[in-house]
């Protein structure tokens, strides 16, 4: 978003986030809607009435002050009074009666956005709720996205080719020097609490590499024995990978000399010049240390991703301050897959790092915590109360995120376990002196 938010705007990422929603759960019957398709993930169908659930809490009740649509729900999709597993057990509204319920909902959302002045209390200055909803249905998204990738059965979805690479990339390093740079963000309208507050951090020299990993790489890896080296794990790590009997990337199988990998319903070979996606936190960090490098922090990432030592300033993009499109990164489940290494060289950095936004979340090796300043906007229960824990960082998006939820400064975190989330990662190396 720019720093003026108009109508026009909000409704459009209302409507993309819905036409998407829609899209995920009209592709499968009912059967598949109120099935769960892994613990680690809710039915659809819950997913489908949350998202309306949401949108009439903030929008319609707190901004419009409108009376409730279905207030004896709120409980049934309070995600955290029920954990993921539980929720099939709920009384969940039935397929029918999620979309008629989120039809309601939305109409009464588009009154509120056009008697709507974006002025007021916090909440509703520069259309930030309805920018919140808009990302809150977009993330949800995703995750049905990751249920339709755990789910079996034939493809429902479809995906367009992603772009050809232009010229051959040298999968090499880029170094940033040592210096300040600002991260995170005081002007970004949407950007949620755990961005803020804009602030000045100092890093070494450090180098960090162009591309993400990609899956020939990976290879390299398992076929030097990287499973089955417990010096290249962490202690918690190595355990991890015994007790869970981590071979390979989570839908990746091994035929004679070929890997296939299990994508949305398609079994394909894997294609080794593509980011490696669905790896652990712990199998990330294994690979950096077989290859001889480290994991990048949080902060090596952003100023790689954000800094122009030109200008002196953090940009809300890696390549400028203008929005994603299709030339620069691979967003929005279009590809249903990463795209090549190289795929994207318009979407490069001002230090000249590429596929830092879109194709796979990048596991850093930085926790979650606030940055300075930081207070908890709207509720607690959106960051504050995941700081600390085990959580490790995702930064960049992946190709199944909005471009709405997905910045710079966009900050998203899990368990170094997980696997089921689209995600990859760069490695880094420390430089000594001042480069």
């Amino acid at each position: 978003m720019s720093a003026e938010v108009t109508k026009e705007a909000v409704e459009t990422v209302l409507d993309r986030a819905r036409a998407r929603s829609l899209l995920l759960t009209d592709c499968v019957d009912d059967t598949e809607l109120i099935a769960q398709h892994s613990p680690l993930m809710s039915p659809l169908v819950w997913d489908l009435a949350h998202i309306g659930n949401q949108e009439e809490l903030w929008l319609v009740r707190d901004v419009g002050g409108r009376e409730p649509v279905r207030r004896d729900i709120d409980d049934m999709y309070d995600a955290f009074k029920h954990s993921r597993p539980t929720r099939p057990e709920l009384p969940l509204l039935d397929p029918a009666e999620s979309r008629q319920y989120i039809r309601t909902v939305r109409g009464k959302v588009l009154d509120v956005l056009a008697d709507s002045n974006f002025d007021g209390k916090p909440l509703e200055r520069s259309g930030f709720a309805f920018g919140m909803i808009a990302q809150h249905e977009q993330q949800h998204a995703e995750s049905m996205l990751a249920t339709h990738q755990l789910r079996s059965g034939p493809a429902a979805l479809v995906a367009t080719p992603a772009p050809a690479v232009r010229r051959k990339p040298l999968h090499d390093e880029v170094v940033v020097p040592a210096g300040p740079f600002v991260m995170g963000t005081d002007d970004e309208p949407w950007a949620l609490d755990n961005e803020r507050t804009a602030h000045q951090v100092y890093l070494g020299p450090y180098a960090i590499d162009r591309f993400p990993v990609t899956n020939g790489e990976f290879i390299e890896f398992i076929d030097d024995g990287g499973y089955s080296r417990p010096e290249l794990w962490s202690r918690v790590g190595w355990r991890h990978r015994i007790d869970a009997k981590l071979t390979a990337p989570l839908f990746w199988e091994r035929d004679g000399s070929t890997w296939w990998q299990r994508s949305f319903g398609t079994d394909k070979p894997v294609a080794t010049r593509r980011p490696v996606v669905h790896v652990s936190y712990f199998e990330a960090e294994a690979y950096a240390t077989w290859a001889g490098k480290r994991l990048p922090t949080e902060a090596e990432w952003e100023k790689a991703a954000r800094w122009d030592p030109e200008s002196g300033r953090s940009r809300r993009f890696p390549w400028g301050d203008d929005a994603p499109d299709e030339t620069r990164a691979n967003l929005g489940q279009r590809h249903l897959s990463p795209a090549d290494a190289g795929a994207y060289p318009d979407g490069a950095s001002a230090y000249g790092v590429q596929q830092l936004i879109g194709d796979v979340w990048e596991w850093t090796s930085s926790g979650f915590h606030p940055y300075p300043g930081f207070h908890a906007f709207p509720y607690r229960e959106y960051s504050e109360v995941f700081f600390g824990g085990d959580y490790k960082m995702l930064r960049g998006g992946s190709f199944g995120t909005d471009s709405v939820a997905c910045r710079g400064t966009f900050r998203n975190w899990d368990h170094p376990i997980r696997r089921q989330i689209f995600s990859g990662f760069r490695c880094a190396r420390t430089l000594s002196g001042h480069v």
